[in-house]
């Protein structure tokens, strides 16, 4: 299956796949927006997950993001390059983006995600859960074990922080920071 997904992704141009990536993201984020007409008591639950606590931000969004992105940057110079080959997606992706266009991407990527993720599936089934389904959708990254391992423990971190601070901004600016700074070195690399 990764082979499709690789060849078909090879096969569209930068506009293309750009575009993909967008319809995606706004699948998710539709998505989290229709389930909390379902699963939230009232659509205002979503105002009670975002709090604007410069501190609670930097300590458990922009540090742990920080983290991440160094742990998985010694891991990625460390191992083998084919441990960390998702069959050049993320590079195809990102190497002939701007960095404006890397900033955006990620910041909706982030954002369409947490929310679906956190917002809603944590909130409403759990920590485990929403963790647990982050990693699938990441399905890409099954036959790789290395990448595996990896998604799978920065979705329950990124859960665990959801769950210490319950503040859905926390998991967005550690996601974004995650995202964009890793594309951002597979831009640089190119």
């Amino acid at each position: 299956m990764k082979t499709k997904q690789a060849d078909l992704i090879h096969r569209l141009t930068d506009y293309q796949l750009k575009q993909q990536l967008l319809l995606s993201q706004f699948f998710l984020f539709a998505l989290s927006l229709l389930l909390s007409l379902f699963l939230f008591e009232k659509f205002s639950v979503w105002f009670t997950l975002v709090e604007w606590s410069f501190t609670e931000l930097f300590y458990y969004g922009v540090v742990p993001g920080v983290i991440v992105v160094v742990i998985d940057l010694l891991l990625m110079y460390s191992l083998p390059k084919k441990l960390y080959d998702d069959g050049g997606i993320n590079e195809k992706i990102f190497k002939n983006r701007s960095v404006p266009d890397i900033f955006v991407i990620s910041l909706i990527v982030a954002l369409s995600e947490e929310m679906l993720f956190r917002g809603v599936i944590h909130t409403v089934f759990g920590y485990f859960i929403a963790s647990f389904l982050f990693a699938i959708v990441h399905i890409r990254y099954l036959t790789k074990p290395v990448l595996l391992i990896s998604i799978v423990l920065v979705s329950f971190y990124l859960g665990y922080m959801y769950e210490i601070t319950s503040n859905l901004l926390v998991t967005i600016i550690a996601h974004f920071i995650i995202d964009f700074f890793l594309a951002l070195t597979i831009r640089l690399q190119k």
